[in-house]
């Protein structure tokens, strides 16, 4: 399994420490705008009819594309 990179974020504070915001690199942001599209997409497909890989497989040759 591949191992995940936790983005390297610095925080905003108020004068008490709390945390009131991040900041992120231009790439970790993308990042997770990205994760959070492709998760959101899967969230949508999620009742949708899936096809095996075999079918796949036997459709592609068909087509002449495997």
């Amino acid at each position: 399994m591949a191992k995940i990179r936790e983005p390297e974020a610095s925080y905003v504070v108020d004068q008490k420490g709390r945390r009131m915001g991040v900041i992120l690199s231009v790439e970790d942001y993308e990042r997770l705008i990205e994760d959070i599209a492709d998760l959101s997409a899967i969230a949508a497909r999620k009742k949708e009819h899936s096809v095996s890989w075999e079918r796949i497989k036997k459709r592609l040759k068909k087509d002449g594309l495997l």
